[in-house]
């Protein structure tokens, strides 16, 4: 058995929120608004547990990139079955928030630590739908990937990896050489829901703080993406109704519709 990482508990604004542009246009508003785990790292999170029920790996260590906030995320995590949590600590009131490449670079220093046969992360987080963060980490380890996997099975004695990915007209079939970095789509599981019980147990799972800047060695480079505008969609207009088809086409040549 090998150990397993999963980087699967990114900390985001909760799906069920209606999202608000923040003063300036440059970002959202977090305040007083309720967070939870990103969805697809929920689904990551909890393949990492069943294959280590299945006994296909020895621990799974619960990774996060964020400010102390996260620590909350993480014990959700922990609650759901992780056997301990590290948490990146990015400061907070720092500037901009990491993007896709710093956080890959902050969890190749942790994989190059905890030297795993599996990283397993969410395809993307609902918050700025990147869907880049596992690419950039396997370039920069240099590891065979696989993204968007809605399968999945470990031969630790072959060192292999079989999954199954969904494509246009059906499915495509890979097998990877271990060690390798999958990103978990939809359709791979049903999470579960963390009980009260584990909830009390994962107060005393260990979660190690890591600051960022101890963690790379220098300080932090400022992140290459920059938000230059953000607004919210205009709102819908009512419809309108028409007597028949010829009214229908001379609305819409009016409205530059045809």
């Amino acid at each position: 058995m090998a150990p397993l990482k999963v980087r699967g508990v990114k900390r985001v604004i909760d799906f069920a929120v209606k999202v608000r542009v923040a003063p300036g246009g440059r970002g959202v508003q977090e305040q007083g608004v309720k967070h939870s785990m990103n969805p697809f790292c929920e689904i990551a999170l909890e393949e990492a547990v069943r294959l280590r029920e299945k006994g296909d790996a020895a621990e799974v260590i619960a990774v996060s990139v964020g400010t102390r906030q996260s620590q909350e995320t993480l014990r959700t995590a922990l609650a759901v079955g992780a056997d301990r949590a590290v948490l990146v600590e990015v400061p907070e009131g720092g500037g901009a928030a990491p993007g896709p490449r710093e956080v890959a670079a902050a969890l190749r220093k942790v994989v190059e630590r905890e030297r795993p046969h599996v990283v397993l992360l969410g395809k993307q987080a609902i918050d700025d739908d990147c869907n880049q963060t596992g690419q950039i980490l396997a370039a920069l380890l240099g590891w065979p990937q696989a993204t968007c996997i809605s399968h999945l099975s470990l031969d630790p004695s072959a060192h292999s990896a079989l999954l199954h990915r969904e494509v246009d007209g059906g499915w495509e079939r890979l097998r990877l050489r271990l060690p390798a970095l999958l990103t978990a789509d939809l359709r791979l599981n049903q999470p579960r829901y963390a009980t009260l019980p584990n909830i009390m147990k994962a107060k005393k799972k260990p979660l190690e703080l890591l600051p960022l800047a101890e963690l790379l060695g220098t300080p932090p480079p400022p992140p290459r993406l920059r938000v230059l505008s953000l607004e919210e969609p205009p709102g819908r207009q009512g419809g309108q109704r028409v007597e028949n088809v010829a009214a229908l086409l001379e609305r819409l040549a009016a409205a530059g519709r045809i």
